[in-house]
């Protein structure tokens, strides 16, 4: 009798190949196989679908707090009937806010609902929300927050930290953040880069920005390949910031103002961290020097960082005299 064949994607094929495996199974056996494979088929979106669930029960718990730690009198909200819980009703909030009651209801219970921009900036403004915590807001809901949102923690600089510059000097110091704004400084880093920082708009003190749009400050410098090393720096510092309009904002300025550096951008996908290295400086009245830069950072990860400039040979000595010197 002749043996019948299959092709390897016959449905015959795989047919046969089933029944030669359960006939090796029992029931019970197949069955346990069978409900752990759907267990693991289904484990990546139920892992992602309570992610999503517990950001949403932050998300109404935030909203609850907001609301409970609000005076309705200081609002100007009418005194009607005797308040059961401290703070604002859920269907004052939703008046304020210009959102109907059971959908805030189903919002600040965690229920599947997703607020669009406008809505989340309503009842922020409902809830007297902070720009942090207007933020806050945004990131809990799963939207990138508007521009006038992104601020940062701590951004005042402290007498402390004022007179830890001044303590520096003669060394140049400065404090940038992250994306190389400039934040403090002291005056021999002014008469370093001959500018004066206080008379700069605050939007243009940014390392980056000055070095494509300053004369005086890239007359400065003589290191080699600067424009691609700023690129390089700040394409691995904006990677933990994509979609945040601050950065984003700071990067289409640098394109604005340079065809050079956009084309470096698109063209050169190299990432480098911020690090250490002698500087080459030329200055009208000292000449040719150099100096060591270096870090001190504020925090592990994404925080401000000092920076000071410290000789390295005798040219450098001779620098920081006459920086000392025009102090006096």
């Amino acid at each position: 009798m002749k043996q019948q064949t299959y092709s390897w994607d016959s449905p015959l094929r795989h047919s046969a190949d089933r029944r030669s495996i359960t006939d090796k199974l029992n029931g019970y056996q197949f069955l346990s196989i069978l409900v752990l494979a759907l267990l693991c088929w289904r484990g990546d979106d139920h892992d992602a679908a309570t992610g999503v669930d517990d950001r949403r029960k932050q998300l109404g718990a935030f909203l609850r707090a907001r609301r409970e730690s609000l005076d309705p009198q200081r609002l100007g909200l009418p005194r009607v009937g005797r308040r059961r819980t401290p703070g604002l009703r859920r269907e004052e909030v939703a008046m304020l806010a210009d959102v109907g009651v059971t959908w805030y209801t189903w919002l600040e219970q965690g229920r599947e609902v997703n607020p669009s921009e406008a809505v989340l900036v309503g009842g922020a403004n409902a809830l007297q929300c902070s720009p942090l915590e207007t933020r806050h807001l945004f990131v809990l809901a799963g939207l990138t927050p508007p521009e006038a949102t992104q601020v940062t923690v701590c951004e005042g600089i402290s007498p402390g930290t004022r007179r830890m510059l001044d303590s520096l000097m003669p060394q140049p110091a400065s404090i940038q953040k992250p994306n190389f704004d400039i934040v403090a400084w002291n005056d021999s880093f002014c008469r370093l880069m001959g500018i004066d920082f206080a008379t700069l708009p605050e939007e243009d003190r940014n390392c980056i920005y000055l070095y494509l749009t300053h004369e005086t400050w890239r007359s400065r410098i003589e290191n080699r390949d600067v424009l691609p090393t700023f690129v390089s720096y700040f394409r691995a510092a904006m990677a933990e910031h994509r979609g945040d309009p601050a950065w984003e904002n700071k990067l289409a300025r640098f394109f604005a103002a340079s065809s050079e550096f956009e084309a470096l951008w698109h063209q050169r996908y190299e990432v480098r961290g911020v690090e250490n290295q002698i500087k080459h400086f030329n200055h009208p009245q000292l000449g040719r020097f150099s100096l060591q830069q270096m870090y001190w950072y504020s925090a592990p990860r994404n925080g401000s960082r000092l920076l000071v400039y410290l000789p390295v040979d005798e040219a450098g000595e001779r620098a920081m005299a006459w920086l000392a010197a025009q102090g006096k």
